[in-house]
C-alpha cells in the first residue's frame, strides 16, 4: 500500500493552513451562536411585549403575509 509522504516543510505548511482554517471556522461558529442567542432573546422579549399588551399586534396579524419579490 502506497501512502503519500510529503516533505516536512510541506507537512508544516499543511498543518498551519488547517490550524488557521479551523480557527476561522471556530470564530464563525461562535459568532453564529451569539447571533442565535440574541435572536432568541429578542423573540422572547417580543412575545412578552405582545402578551402583556405593551405592543399591539392585532393590525399586523390581520394582514396577509406577502413574500418579497426578488
Amino acid at each position: 500500500m502506497l501512502l503519500p509522504d510529503p516533505p516536512i516543510g510541506e507537512q508544516t505548511d499543511i498543518a498551519a493552513f488547517l490550524t488557521a482554517e479551523t480557527a476561522r471556522l471556530d470564530a464563525l461558529t461562535a459568532e453564529v451562536s451569539r447571533a442565535i442567542d440574541l435572536l432568541k432573546e429578542r423573540r422572547t422579549a417580543l412575545i412578552s411585549a405582545a402578551v402583556t399588551g405593551k405592543i399591539d399586534v392585532r393590525r399586523e396579524a390581520a394582514q396577509p403575509i406577502v413574500p418579497p419579490c426578488l
